[in-house]
């Protein structure tokens, strides 16, 4: 294994340039392009903007939005809480990844197309209120979301079979930066959606998506491995999963970086699902402003990430970490307190720069502290930790948009806050993780 890791590692070129023109590496970022066209399109922006144009017609019904976007993301994210633990031990038995994310992504594209064909709808009925058009929409949205996130799971594990070990943090960095260039790419159908009607945005995004996955589903290559299909039953995976939980004793580093690493990620992902309808309900951004927010934040993204891969190469993953929190702290606080624009300007920046820099970070930390036979079920473990946190933390912010509705918009300021204290709670378990890894 050594020496066929070292074989490898003396095959790469030198250059970092030629390094990110292999093919396998470049389509493999690739794939963060596409995926984040997706993320960015359908969770953060238009699906948002779609809610709260049906929904939100007053301050309190923009809280009201606030509650369906963070209960839509909060039973995504419950499906694969189910599913993760299942995923990673999968990847370990068979070894195969790149077929998963295949098939998963062709599913969240059927579903997102799905959404822009039934948001058409205008008849149909009610269902408790609701148009059964917009039921059906979040439901679609629900299963997209879940199959998006359920191939990142065997997608990020595929760092470690194109990469080496010396050069995996400028990988991930750069996988990172040509994801958030996607951003970019995918907002270019913006000026074609009509105003007021944001489901015209579903369908382009699935055909973007769809497009630039492409190449990884042509090029990317893993390791060949000479592992056959275990038979084991739907329950054996959550077995081994304990199992694996009862083993940390010797894995502490481990365990308490998924604590860390589940905090803050439930900041961040919070954060990414709210961000469109705080900055109109609290700061008063229309659809343009907040694109055009929404464009310096991917470019604060783009360029953090990439930075932050040579820092962590030089700094080391954990330290990287810790400065990561310490932007996010800052970039929340100033969206808290946020009277005027400018403020969210400033937000809206560092919180770019410390959303891109905390997956360089982490996953290259993962794979740092996992050891390689067990990096599979491990990266279950974290898929597991991580969308937990993505129950959690949308369900915690809707539910105070729910009980503080009648406050209109200090319900959001006190929903955003919360995240603060999760970064900080995060910060905290991190601490440990240096203790036991060194």
């Amino acid at each position: 294994m050594l020496q066929e890791e070292k074989k490898r590692s003396e095959m790469m070129p030198k250059s970092n340039f030629k390094l990110f023109m292999m093919l396998p590496i470049l389509s493999w970022a690739l794939y963060d392009f596409a995926n984040t066209i997706f993320s960015s399109n359908i969770t953060t922006i238009f699906f948002p903007f779609y809610l709260q144009e049906v929904v939100g017609d007053s301050e309190r019904m923009n809280q009201i939005a606030s509650t369906f976007i963070s209960y839509a993301n909060a039973v995504s994210s419950f499906f694969l809480v189910i599913f993760a633990p299942l995923f990673g031990v999968l990847i370990d038995r068979t070894g195969k990844k790149k077929k998963y994310v295949t098939a998963f992504t062709l599913i969240s594209v059927f579903f997102t197309m799905m959404m822009g064909f039934l948001a058409l709808g205008d008849g149909g009925g009610t269902v408790g209120g609701l148009p059964l058009s917009l039921i059906l929409v979040i439901i679609c949205f629900v299963i997209a979301k879940f199959f998006y996130n359920s191939s990142l799971v065997f997608y990020d594990p595929i760092l470690a079979d194109i990469s080496t070990k010396e050069n995996m943090a400028v990988v991930s960095g750069f996988g990172t930066a040509v994801g958030y260039i996607g951003t970019l790419v995918g907002l270019s159908i913006y000026p074609f959606v009509s105003s007021g009607n944001y489901h015209e945005a579903f369908i382009p995004t699935a055909l973007l998506f769809l497009l630039f996955s492409l190449p990884f589903i042509f090029f990317t290559k893993e390791k060949e491995v000479e592992k056959e299909i275990e038979k084991a039953s739907f329950w054996s995976g959550y077995r081994d999963i304990i199992a694996t939980f009862k083993e940390m004793k010797s894995y502490k580093a481990i365990f308490y970086f998924m604590i860390a690493y589940f905090f803050l990620n439930d900041a961040i992902a919070t954060a990414v699902a709210m961000m469109s309808v705080y900055s109109t309900a609290i700061v008063g951004f229309g659809a343009g402003e907040f694109i055009l927010l929404y464009l310096v934040s991917t470019v604060a993204s783009i360029i953090g990430s990439f930075i932050f891969g040579f820092i962590c190469k030089k700094w080391g993953a954990w330290k990287s970490i810790v400065a990561v929190g310490i932007i996010l702290i800052v970039a929340l606080s100033f969206a808290v307190i946020a009277t005027n624009s400018a403020l969210f300007w400033v937000a809206g920046s560092l919180f770019g720069v410390s959303l891109g820099s905390l997956w360089v970070t982490t996953r290259t930390f993962i794979i740092e502290l996992t050891p390689q036979e067990k990096r599979g079920q491990f990266f279950g473990l974290f898929a597991f930790s991580g969308k937990v946190s993505s129950v959690v933390g949308p369900f915690l912010y809707g539910t105070i948009t729910l009980l503080l509705a009648d406050y209109g918009n200090l319900a959001s300021r006190v929903a955003l806050g919360s995240l603060i204290i999760l970064v900080l709670f995060g910060l905290f378990f991190h601490q440990f993780v240096r203790k036991y890894s060194a």
